[in-house]
């Protein structure tokens, strides 16, 4: 670091500690970050490199000298009671500089005259945890907090499949702790972002955000529906009989507790760095976010020699991986309303290569997102896709920024209907108010309406648009008055197209009520809050009278939801809606003989599917919970069966042998069912 001024190092490291601490929040409270890993970590190893040449300035509140705190004050909804940690929780070194583990393992070598190996661990990219386990039951859970103390969120960590709440063995502790990482596998992340994107509601950025903001979740119950899972790496104790870390893991592991399966033993940083070098590719494969690789010296008492500082590990560090990223050009902005009205801003950009697909457009979420990106038409943005998977925009190459560059304008009317935009208090999104005439929101409505998850009619994006340039519907119930010559008419159709439709219409009126719940598109109701609706309820007329107390009280139901059930409930359009389908003799009530149990023979069994099989997988899921079984998403200690089809998933399958769940094919499944 060129050395500077000390009244401009002063100023600036004043700058960067309130920068970081900034950061911090944005990161560990709020859910919400406003820059990359990788540029916070420049931040912080400027910040550094300036308090070594000027300790003067080095103050014990610095970002470089604690960890980020996920502790939220009680106007940020932070409820949890907060419990003080029996050890201190810290944070690891970091470094992308392969030169720095040769100098991380020599700083070991000064200290240490013994042999040593390290231990080479995956750093999943999730939210820390801390379990505490007396007499081999699960006493409390914590998060990382400021380090010192921790939000108890043992609540929440109840419902996740993979914590165990009871452990079983012979040489168990009487109390220790063991600490991980809670996270969200990419299949649970997508279904959850899929339910957020038809209710409207604002997705979260990565698998990390997602995990963290689950575990503060305020209602307990919604964390079954997360899909979160768990990987734990470190043991702690008063006279633990281990000599190593992975003597304590291996332990661990017959407990019954979820560790990692991909860790290994390296005798020396060279072969620390072999192992760095391979997973680089091969995490592309994994079903879950990585950020780096983990290394620790393996024996425990050469931990104890070696240390702490007064913010991590003397014995252990992280390789950080560098995120893919890819520079191109901004063509336009587009701005696309939803079915509820809400403005979303997307980018369209000269195609570019990443991570193995041609990116061609990004969301940019919403006015604040561009604005905090300070984004113009015609820059070079920096493209990256979260936890590899969705294309985000994450910064601006201002030296390339043309000459005359102008900020593209959000518009303050709608892009189809013209109507003044509106923005709620408390989200961050536009919105089209004009719900009754907005032909976007009404055509969005019936493309939903008709979807294969709701009614199931034969009526896409182009028939739609037909139906409605003819002036054939308006509302949803119109659907259901159309006639045979009136789809005759229609550019392109002929008798047994019009025929189909027809009978897809007729067999709509069959669809059961939550998935007519759903289709109705209420905002913010999506297909799993649907379901909970419709099963604590039982008919729609029971849900549109309930109070605002009574929604509240359904499990996965808040504020926000409870609201948006109201207003529709009341609204003229809604009640008509109604009104006029369940003349068209659609289902406005559980069918409860549909709901009869046929046997118990899986009472009290959980199962995991995977892979496909001879009936469609809701069906499956259908047929174990009608045999009184339970589904879950993840396999874990308390599974029962892995019910495995064709072309399952390795990862699950490799997990049931490792914790010695049965593996059951669909004959076999039958034959339990007594078919």
């Amino acid at each position: 670091m060129a050395k500077i001024g000390k009244a401009a190092a002063k100023e600036r490291i004043e700058f960067l500690k309130k920068e970081l601490e900034r950061h911090n929040y944005n990161y560990y409270v709020l859910n919400a970050p406003a820059i990359t890993d990788f540029e916070f970590d420049l931040l912080m190893s400027e910040l550094q490199g300036l308090e070594k040449l000027y300790p003067e300035f080095a103050t014990e509140d610095s970002p470089t000298r604690h960890v980020g705190s996920d502790l939220a004050p009680a106007s940020q909804g932070g409820d949890f009671a907060q419990v003080p940690h029996r050890y201190p929780m810290l944070s690891l070194g970091n470094t992308y500089a392969r030169e720095e583990l040769f100098e991380f393992d020599n700083r070991i070598r000064r200290v240490v005259s013994v042999p040593y190996s390290y231990s080479c661990e995956l750093k999943f990219d999730g939210t820390a945890i801390c379990l505490t386990y007396r007499n081999g039951r699960l006493l409390r859970a914590l998060t990382r907090g400021d380090g010192t103390k921790g939000d108890d969120v043992t609540r929440n960590v109840v419902h996740i499949p993979a914590i165990p709440r009871e452990l079983h063995g012979d040489d168990i502790p009487e109390e220790f702790e063991i600490r991980g990482e809670i996270y969200m596998p990419y299949a649970a992340f997508d279904r959850l972002n899929a339910e957020r994107a038809e209710a409207e509601l604002e997705p979260f950025a990565n698998p990390r955000n997602a995990a963290s903001g689950s575990l503060k979740l305020q209602n307990p119950a919604e964390m079954r529906t997360r899909g979160l899972d768990c990987v734990l790496y470190h043991v702690l104790g008063e006279n633990l009989p281990f000599k190593t870390h992975t003597e304590a893991l291996e332990a661990a592991s017959r407990w019954g507790l979820p560790v990692s399966e991909y860790s290994r033993v390296a005798a020396g940083i060279d072969e620390a760095v072999a192992y760095i070098d391979a997973w680089d590719t091969r995490r592309k494969t994994l079903p879950f976010a990585t950020d780096g690789i983990v290394i620790k010296v393996n024996e425990l008492d050469l931990q104890r020699q070696l240390g702490f500082t007064a913010k991590s590990p003397r014995w252990a560090t992280a390789w950080k991986f560098k995120p893919e990223q890819a520079l191109t050009p901004l063509l336009s902005v587009d701005y696309q309303v939803g079915r509820t009205g809400a403005v979303t801003p997307v980018a369209n950009l000269e195609p570019v290569l990443l991570s193995g697909t041609v990116v061609k457009r990004a969301s940019l979420h919403n006015k604040d997102q561009m604005d905090l990106l300070d984004i113009h038409l015609g820059d070079y943005v920096y493209v990256e896709k979260g936890g590899e998977i969705i294309p985000k925009i994450t910064g601006v190459e201002l030296s390339k920024r043309p000459e005359g560059a102008v900020r593209p304008a959000f518009p303050d009317r709608c892009p189809d209907c013209g109507t003044p935009l509106v923005r709620d208090e408390d989200e961050a999104r536009h919105y089209c108010p004009n719900n009754e005439t907005c032909p976007v929101q009404i055509k969005g409505r019936f493309i939903h309406f008709a979807g294969r998850k709701a009614m199931d009619i034969l009526a896409g994006e182009a028939t739609v648009e037909a139906l409605y340039n003819k002036g054939f519907i308006h509302s949803l119930p119109d659907l259901y008055t159309l006639t045979r010559e009136q789809l005759i008419s229609l550019e392109g159709w002929q008798e047994k197209s019009a025929d189909n439709f027809l009978a897809s219409l007729e067999a709509s009126r069959k669809v059961p009520f939550e998935r007519v719940l759903y289709a109705l598109g209420i905002r913010h109701v999506g297909e799993q809050t649907a379901k909970t609706l419709a099963r604590h309820f039982g008919s729609i007329d029971a849900l549109m009278a309930a109070s605002r107390d009574e929604l509240m009280q359904v499990e996965d139901i808040g504020g926000t939801v409870a609201d948006a059930i109201l207003a529709w409930s009341a609204s003229e359009r809604g009640r008509e809606t109604v009104s006029r389908l369940r003349e068209a003799g659609l289902q406005m009530s559980v069918d409860t003989s549909s709901q009869m149990r046929l046997s118990d023979r899986l009472e009290g069994k959980i199962l995991v599917i995977s892979g496909n099989f001879s009936i469609s997988r809701e069906a499956m899921k259908a047929l174990i919970e009608a045999h009184g079984g339970k589904n879950s998403g993840s396999v874990s200690g308390k599974t029962s069966w892995l019910l495995a089809g064709e072309k399952a998933g390795p990862e699950k399958l490799k997990k049931a042998e490792k914790l010695g769940i049965p593996v059951i094919d669909e004959a076999r499944f039958h034959q339990l069912i007594g078919e």
